[in-house]
């Protein structure tokens, strides 16, 4: 037992999956407690597992109403589980190491620098400190700035919960909500749609991007991470809201009847939320087919590297495109803005992009057969089935008809897009850093 328990503590790939498998436990009995629920009798121990799993992997797809169904005890819990999937679990650690004032462990600071993405060891306390600033910072402004409405809306103690639930959960890309329909009913409103979507791009970018145009001052500056995720976010925003507007200008079930001013904030909004946020300001089971499927193009791609975000991030998405590029170029190296990618970069985003569609393709196909029996299309089964593994929580409201083992597949598709599918394989690897001492001679394959 001795030597399995050093063996855990020298992997922190393991470690980084049961500390948020412990996490999702600890959700789920808080959850399942009776008292969690308004009617006073547990929510079961599968729909308290969903929730648990959604709410920490900062997904937001939910079984039951989050407006209606919890207590303020089961909110708080909600809230706190997004927060700790939102900073990770040993940032969290952190912060509890900082008010005690104890001093962070090695082990803690190995932990923390595969959690954040770093480099080497050297400074990760420092930076972890920073990001803590700067998220707390964040969801307090947004806090302040929902709060205009909000207190409005629902009076003081009320308005200041809702603002504070909502920024976390926006910033976080989480898409739980207090309001019972999401931002349906503010769909016009500049206040709302700004600060949500102000929130979820700024956690969708993550603190690297903000601290290297801060330290850079000028795009030539900028590392080559930063270039791409501005560009490609750009793009993906602003060509989204483009294609949302014109699919969706005129449909009644969607944005018909709203003004000229209201369509556009909609369709920003619907742009900028698949982006892993999990929000909706117009109802999404009555969206027009060809939206559906950008959706699910977008969420799929999701947010940035080292950021609240899930999908298989803009960064992986531009590397296989410069990729693709230099390769018809017919180049021997990726090269972009006077840079050359590594090829085992290339090669990583290959994977993780092919991963990414290998599951949602295989769960998709179970749960048209778990599922038969519900009369759900293939691209509803599709679309709930993106938005779990990209972490996302946008709904074409069939989450909460599910089977059983519907739930219990969808959230297990959750936990691997929060902590990545590689980040599985390499917990399972005795040595993935391992190199040989020799080269096989090289093979022959025709592709194409």
């Amino acid at each position: 037992m001795k030597l399995k328990l050093e063996a855990l503590q020298k992997n922190p790939y393991m470690v980084f999956l049961l500390s948020f498998a412990a996490i999702i436990f600890a959700g789920t009995i808080l959850l399942s407690l009776p008292f969690a629920s308004q009617d006073g009798k547990s929510v079961g121990f599968i729909n308290a597992l969903f929730t648990a799993t959604s709410a920490t992997c900062v997904t937001g797809l939910v079984v039951v109403n989050t407006a209606v169904h919890w207590t303020l005890f089961g909110k708080i819990v909600i809230i706190v589980l997004i927060q700790i999937g939102g900073l990770g679990v040993m940032s969290m650690t952190a912060i509890i190491a900082f008010f005690l004032g104890k001093r962070i462990s090695l082990k803690t600071r190995v932990l923390m620098m595969e959690e954040r993405g770093a480099d080497e060891i050297q400074g990760v306390v420092r930076l972890t400190k920073h990001i803590l600033i700067y998220t707390f910072a964040v969801e307090l402004i947004g806090a302040i700035i929902l709060s205009f409405v909000f207190i409005r809306d629902y009076g003081l103690l009320t308005g200041i919960g809702f603002s504070i639930f909502h920024s976390i959960s926006s910033f976080c890309n989480a898409g739980f909500d207090l309001l019972g329909n999401s931002a349906v009913n503010y769909v016009d409103n500049p206040i709302i749609n700004f600060a949500i979507c102000v929130l979820i791009v700024v956690g969708g970018l993550g603190f690297y991007v903000f601290w290297d145009i801060y330290e850079s001052k000028s795009f030539k500056r900028l590392t080559l991470h930063t270039k791409f995720a501005l560009i490609i976010s750009a793009i993906l925003i602003i060509g989204g809201a483009v294609l949302i507007y014109v699919v969706e200008h005129d449909n009644l079930g969607t944005m018909a009847n709203l003004s000229l001013s209201g369509k556009i904030q909609a369709s920003i909004f619907q742009s900028i939320s698949p982006r892993t946020a999990g929000w909706n300001s117009v109802l999404i089971e009555n969206l027009r087919m060809p939206t559906v499927a950008l959706m699910v193009a977008l969420m799929f791609i999701g947010g940035t590297s080292a950021s609240t975000a899930g999908g298989i991030k803009t960064t992986t998405l531009a590397v296989l495109l410069s990729s693709i590029y230099n390769l018809v170029k017919g180049k021997r190296d990726i090269e972009a803005f006077g840079k050359r990618i590594m090829p085992d970069t290339a090669i990583k985003a290959a994977i993780i992009s092919w991963i990414g569609v290998m599951l949602v393709t295989v769960v998709t196909f179970v749960l048209s057969i778990t599922e038969a029996d519900s009369g759900y299309s293939y691209l509803d089964l599709l679309f709930e089935t993106v938005s779990a593994f990209a972490t996302v929580g946008l709904t074409r409201g069939i989450t909460p008809e599910l089977s059983d083992f519907g739930k219990i597949l969808l959230a297990f598709v959750m936990y691997m897009g929060r902590v990545g599918p590689l980040t599985i394989a390499f917990a399972f690897m005795k040595n993935h850093r391992y190199i040989g001492n020799y080269t096989y001679p090289e093979g022959k394959i025709i592709i194409g």
